[in-house]
């Protein structure tokens, strides 16, 4: 007598799914991470935070508003601690994982740190900058900062914010003052409750004259009592879609004084006569914003990764439905369509994290040759195109990054069915913590045209035979405008492929562009005009820009199965996107539509190759229980035993029911009032059968 096979547990299925990968996990995921160093480094974090009873997670879901945000202020103190005895290479490290682990923790210690701290070491002068360290600024004991940019009606928009600072020459000081609600500063990580600092951004005026806006150090809170100073206003904006441990607020001034020396003048200057001197090179304040934007790709790749974990390993244990004779239900990963919803994700998210790595060197590089660099340097002209084309690069690459990052959030949610939608498998809190990504530090649809706008100066520059920067260097071969694919599919012809049609997206804005300056519009009215084909300009651009940056990493690493697999990885990025728009493809002509199919076919088989290593592949994320925080992902497959004990912890039957009484036994015990029938009170029947009578006897 035959006996039906047993079905393998969960921790069996995902033990089976590890066996004998045919690539080392550890050397994959150092190449990941960068280098051995970073790796360790990150375990070593995981441990740490891992034992921090700050740092626990598992109850995050069910902590009301102001629960979160004490939270977050308990992690403070540790991190001081790190902050002053670390480098800031490995720091920056630390916060990096902290930023998949705890957002809300990131942002708000990032407000003090990256953005406070960031304002005052790219505006000021060394001596302001010592000034303030002094002052306690590194180790908050004495300054606890926020940024105050954003306005109520003004965001993306710098330029435009309407916060004033007159200077006062009789008096040497700086009048910050609100002049209207809509100047009123909006969305201010840390004002509502535990800055006692702003790095307050407001249009500078001497003399009733305006040069634009300007940085100013402004006291909001006493040290000491922590009483609002005077003339400064400041409330809570509330509830939020995520990220509630932040206490972000609203600040109004009203007339207040702060001395001249708090404006950072690394960049413009006032001298106590009121005299302004204007920076020689404006583009240097470029170099500021990059430094945020490139964290943000590193962190969409980071973010990406752990829901994938969870997902991946989610869809290697979970049972669907059977197949033929087959008694055993079939692991939805095995299931073609569940690949296609998945590993082209897993593809991306690790084709972002070699970009962000590489960023980061570009990034690093830059700045030492800014900080380096002089007015009459020889190299200037170069230096300061590489820095526009890094500005424009990078606008694309966080609006991108960003946007493909939420999106797989999503898709992984949806992809584990109901459990997905439960706040215990994390997947909500994900998506609503990172959503704002999209959105701060540039609006990525603004961003999106920003890059556009330096891909039609880059053509223009291209035509009039100009030698452009590595990013947009194809625009200087005008043959790839009518390249055709040599049907190889292989990465190079990949490559080739993205190029041509990048060039040609970029040569019709750039022509649209042309075309309504010849017709008698403004620079800027011609931009906004053609602002679609600027955004699929960026779009194509981008998406090929990350690919290029992949292959460049990959290609640089010694022949072994890591590189092999991340070979394979890298055809499916490239080739699923290609699928995704081969509109742009056909269109110009470098794929025929056979080709096309050929493509569909082939990210068929990639994914379904990487789907036999997809559980040791997300294993080289190298991300821990702790930090992924949902039972769905466990690294043993304990996934519906974890569920249950997490749902029963956070949610204790009560003793007695909060409402029964109030609310339920009300209903239950109502008694059905006597409804009078108003047809019987009438007797109307009766009159009716005599109406009809009469009209019978009528007849």
């Amino acid at each position: 007598m035959a006996f039906p096979r047993p079905k393998p547990t969960t921790m069996e299925t995902l033990a089976m799914e590890r066996a004998n990968p045919p690539f080392n996990v550890r050397k994959l995921s150092i190449a990941m991470h960068g280098s051995e160093k970073a790796l360790v480094l990150k375990e070593k974090f995981m441990a740490e935070i891992a034992r921090h009873p700050a740092f626990k997670l598992s109850d995050i879901h069910d902590l009301s508003k102001d629960e979160l945000r004490e939270r977050t202020m308990e992690k403070f103190a540790s991190m001081v601690y790190f902050v002053t005895n670390e480098s800031l290479e490995t720091f920056s490290l630390r916060m990096q994982l902290i930023g998949i682990a705890d957002p809300s923790f990131w942002t708000r210690f990032g407000v003090a740190y990256g953005l406070f701290l960031g304002a005052l070491r790219s505006g000021a002068t060394p001596n302001q900058l010592s000034y303030w360290i002094d002052k306690g600024v590194l180790g908050l004991n004495g300054v606890i900062g926020c940024f105050a940019m954003t306005e109520l009606a003004h965001g993306s928009n710098v330029a435009g914010l309407e916060t004033t600072a007159t200077f006062d020459r009789e008096s040497d000081t700086f009048v910050i003052h609100t002049p209207h609600l809509g100047a009123t500063k909006w969305w201010i990580g840390g004002a509502a409750s535990t800055a006692t600092h702003a790095a307050v951004f407001a249009q500078l005026i001497v003399d009733g004259k305006k040069h634009g806006v300007k940085t100013f150090v402004t006291q909001l809170r006493d040290t000491k009592t922590f009483q609002l100073l005077s003339g400064v206003t400041i409330g809570d904006i509330g509830k939020k879609m995520g990220r509630d441990g932040i206490d972000n607020g609203y600040i109004q001034f009203t007339y207040v004084r702060v001395p001249r020396a708090h404006m950072l003048m690394k960049h413009t200057q006032v001298s106590r006569d009121g005299v302004v001197t204007e920076p020689p090179l404006a583009q240097l304040t470029y170099g500021a914003l990059l430094g945020g934007r490139t964290s943000m790709v590193a962190d969409s790749s980071n973010s990406a990764k752990k829901a994938l974990t969870v997902a991946v390993r989610y869809a290697a244990v979970r049972r669907q439905f059977s197949s033929g004779k087959n008694e055993v239900e079939t692991q939805l990963l095995d299931y073609p369509i569940h690949q296609r919803r998945l590993m082209p994700l897993v593809a991306q998210a690790v084709a972002m994290g070699f970009t962000g790595l590489r960023l980061q060197v570009m990034y690093e590089q830059m700045t030492q040759a800014l900080d380096t660099m002089e007015p009459n340097d020889p190299n200037l002209n170069d230096i300061l195109d590489k820095l526009k084309e890094t500005h424009a690069t990078s606008a694309g690459l966080k609006a991108f990054c960003t946007w493909a990052c939420l999106d797989t959030i999503d898709k992984c949610r949806q992809s584990c069915g109901g459990h997905g939608y439960s706040a215990y498998s994390n997947f909500p809190l994900m998506y609503a913590d990172f959503a704002v990504q999209c959105t701060w530090e540039g609006d990525n649809t603004i961003l999106s045209l920003q890059a556009g706008r330096s891909l039609v100066g880059a053509w223009g520059g291209a035509i009039k035979g100009k030698k452009l920067a590595p990013g947009v260097a194809y625009l200087n071969d005008s043959s790839i405008l009518t390249a055709k694919s040599d049907s190889s599919l292989s990465l190079s012809d990949i490559q080739r492929a993205w190029q041509c049609v990048a060039a040609n997206v970029i040569k019709k804005a750039a022509e649209e562009y042309v075309s309504h300056l010849k017709a008698g519009r403004s620079k800027d009215q011609a931009m906004e005009i053609c602002s679609q084909s600027r955004f699929i300009a960026a779009k194509v651009h981008t998406v090929g820009y990350i690919f290029r940056l992949f292959r460049e990493a990959v290609d640089e690493m010694d022949d072994s199965e890591e590189t092999k697999l991340l070979k394979t990885v890298a055809r499916l990025y490239g080739l699923w996107q290609i699928e995704e728009q081969q509109g742009y493809f056909l269109k110009y002509g470098y794929f025929t539509a056979q080709q096309i199919d050929k493509v569909q076919d082939n990210v068929d088989k990639l994914c379904a190759e990487v789907r036999g290593v997809a559980i040791p592949l997300v294993d080289s994320f190298a991300l821990s229980d702790h930090i992924i925080n949902s039972p769905l992902g466990k690294w043993d497959g304990s996934v519906y035993e974890s569920y249950f004990a997490q749902v029963q912890a956070a949610n204790p039957a009560p003793k007695e029911h909060p409402y029964f009484n109030r609310l339920i036994k009300p209903l239950l015990e109502r008694q059905n009032e006597d409804m009078e029938d108003p047809d019987e009170a009438m007797g109307l029947e009766d009159e009716l059968k005599e109406m009809e009578e009469e009209r019978r006897e009528g007849k």
